[in-house]
């Protein structure tokens, strides 16, 4: 009788699993892409609010800095709460703030409505992410998170072009109007298929560790942020710096010794997580900064009209799906190692040879260059997360999450910051100003970033030949051989 239902329940499992990772990756492509879209439509959205477009900035800049703040404490609300609950909420809160967005007619207005849709995105991401953790065997990880890892990787590319699209042939209030049906059907399904989990549900808030946690990546990721201004103060910045560093080193001290702290540094003990986090963050911040500097530089650089730039751009995008089709192949080869460490320099070479691009470049070497780079940053974003949880005991699942995450996060926002930073350090090279930024500027900028990214390989360069060979399947690739 058992061995005539086990199939069956197998069967039921891997459904249900399925339909939990494409849910996820849904709703991490709603929460991703609304933080790249709204950068072509700025320009329409500050006339309907009566502002300078570069005012709008504080949209992008509230929505960043919520995520960043609230991130941390989604492993608690999920123990705490449940899976089913917070991730649910998460969706409701969400749907609902982008509908205030579209609504709003004046720039406060649209900045709190954007911080109410940080705090759902800020949800939704790592506590998604652990219920596909949770749902998943070690030996289906590296297929569930190639899925979740693609929204990551597409709605940076294609967030800009469409935006456009959508601010061009109709209004950009539909930016946010679009999330609603998604967001419904996202709640639905849910309420129906997501288990209500809890690891601990006595587990105490940690407002201190909150509160320094939060100052901490506020200060510094807009310190950043001003850093890549003209118009910088750089007292201001200074301060901010200060203050930054100083909560960040507070925060540290006070994780590593508290019981129960809002961020788990636990996981850090586990050498492949560890890895993933260090090195690993200086990838994302490098590979981060290529979809903001890639439309500027052919917009201001080269002179194109934003619909042939979103073109070009469009071939990274090209690039992640094309390399999702042999992920798995080429990890079950290798393994973790040698592609993250191989990948991880083709992947900087690819940024260093936009450095060479120029107006005059033929587009055809212009795509072939967005291509590969395209499928070295699918390939690298999808092994680096798939091996950070590769060896993290179930019991640390929750603290592991929330802490990738908020790094994840930090070094997104850090990627953008850093592009623009390098921008201005190839401005001053060159002896220009914001208004008179050329193709070389360019180059600097990308040379810099291409060097952060190499810097990265060093670090993965540590992990053992072996790491995650569970997930990753290479120990049975070898048995086969044999």
């Amino acid at each position: 009788m058992s061995s005539s239902t086990t199939p069956s329940q197998s069967d039921e499992t891997k459904h249900g699993s399925s339909l939990i990772v494409s849910l996820v990756a849904a709703t991490f492509f709603m929460e991703n892409l609304d933080g790249t879209i709204i950068a072509t439509a700025m320009p329409q959205m500050a006339h309907s609010f009566g502002v300078h477009p570069a005012d709008m900035s504080l949209g992008i800049t509230a929505y960043l800095l919520t995520l960043a703040v609230f991130i941390p404490i989604s492993g608690w609300a999920a123990d705490r709460f449940g899976l089913r609950t917070v991730f649910g909420s998460a969706i409701a809160v969400f749907t609902a703030a982008s509908v205030l967005c579209g609504a709003t007619s004046t720039l406060p207005a649209f900045a709190a409505a954007r911080v109410l849709q940080g705090i759902g995105g800020a949800m939704m991401v790592p506590v998604g992410r652990l219920a596909v953790l949770r749902a998943t065997p070690k030996d289906g990880l590296m297929r569930a998170i190639a899925i979740i890892t693609w929204p990551g990787l597409v709605a940076p590319v294609i967030g800009p072009p469409l935006g456009g699209f959508i601010t061009t042939y109709s209004s950009w209030r539909w930016i946010f109007y679009l999330n609603v049906p998604l967001g419904l059907i996202g709640l639905l399904l849910t309420l129906r298929h997501i288990d209500n989990v809890r690891e601990d549900a006595n587990r105490r808030f940690d407002f201190a560790g909150f509160v320094l946690c939060g100052i901490a990546c506020t200060t510094l990721l807009y310190a950043m942020e001003l850093i890549g201004r003209n118009d910088a103060s750089w007292s201001m910045i200074g301060a901010l710096v200060a203050v930054g560093v100083a909560t960040g080193i507070a925060s540290w001290r006070y994780l590593i010794r508290a019981t129960q702290p809002v961020v788990d540094l636990s996981a850090l003990k586990v050498h492949t997580f560890a890895v993933a986090m260090g090195g690993g963050s200086l990838f994302r911040i490098a590979i981060s900064a290529a979809p903001f500097l890639l439309p500027l530089m052919f917009q201001v650089g080269f002179g194109m009209n934003a619909f042939m730039s979103g073109l070009l751009t469009l071939s990274v995008f090209a690039g992640n799906l094309a390399m999702k089709l042999v992920t798995t192949p080429v990890m079950r080869r290798f393994g973790f190692r040698p592609v993250l460490v191989v990948n991880g320099l083709i992947a900087a070479l690819s940024l260093a040879a936009m450095s060479l691009l120029a107006p005059s470049t033929p587009t055809l070497v212009i795509v072939v260059v967005l291509f590969v780079s395209g499928l070295s940053r699918s390939l690298q974003f999808t092994a680096l997360n798939t091996l950070s949880f590769a060896d993290v005991p179930k019991t640390q699942m929750s603290g592991a999450s929330a802490l990738s995450s908020t790094l994840f996060q930090m070094s997104m926002g850090v990627g953008v910051a850093a592009g623009a930073i390098a921008l201005r350090i190839g401005e001053w090279l060159h002896g220009h100003d914001a208004h008179s930024i050329g193709p070389d500027d360019f180059g600097v900028a990308f040379l810099i970033v291409a060097l952060i990214g190499a810097l990265g390989v060093i670090d993965l360069w540590r992990l053992p030949k072996d790491a995650g060979a569970l997930v990753s399947g290479h120990v049975k690739g070898k048995a086969a051989e044999r």
